[in-house]
């Protein structure tokens, strides 16, 4: 594991690590998070494999705005009024999935998307313009980790960079909304 500070100066760095196909564990507006570019399968497989996360349960994605949210996914006027008054945030939608994204699941007909309310990582976000696959840092089924120490004690043999800005108050990971079927839908 390497460390680096969350610092604006470092963007360029963590940028060229997550182009590379290098998976990074940066804080959010929740929790810390695993980060791969969305479009590397096999950087977004070892997210899986460091987290042994079953494949059924897919990873969702961080995008810059709502403009490439709309690029992956199909939202009708209505969706549309409700991610508004959620985005940024601490709130996933799930949606239905444009056909013939370049996102690492495309067998799957819906997408998770999540616009951070997290400065550094907005900033992150736009300097790699592509949606991030992410999910908290933890093994699966876990409690997500919060604190610095805790996080390089338990992945501290994985290769990650570990984007460091400092212990995060105790908090619960992003509501999920099924905003892709003809109900709304609160899963979490």
């Amino acid at each position: 594991m390497k460390t680096i500070k969350a610092q604006i100066k470092n963007i360029g760095k963590i940028a060229k690590e997550v182009e590379r196909g290098g998976v990074v564990i940066c804080p959010t507006d929740t929790v810390y998070g695993f980060l791969a570019d969305a479009s590397n399968k096999k950087a977004v497989n070892k997210i899986f494999k460091i987290k042994k996360r079953p494949k059924t349960k897919p990873l969702a994605v961080f995008v810059k705005d709502l403009k490439t949210a709309k690029a992956l996914a199909e939202i009708d006027g209505n969706q549309e009024k409700i991610i508004q008054k959620k985005w940024p945030g601490k709130y996933t939608f799930i949606l239905r999935r444009k056909k013939g994204i370049k996102i690492y699941d495309k067998a799957k007909s819906t997408i998770a998307i999540r616009i951070p309310k997290h400065n550094f990582l907005s900033k992150l976000l736009n300097k790699i313009d592509k949606p991030l696959a992410q999910t908290s840092v933890n093994i699966s089924n876990g409690p997500p980790l919060a604190e610095i120490s805790d996080i390089i004690e338990q992945f501290n043999k994985i290769d990650v960079l570990l984007i460091d800005g400092g212990n995060l108050k105790k908090a619960k990971p992003s509501k999920i909304i099924d905003l892709s079927g003809d109900k709304i839908k609160v899963l979490r």
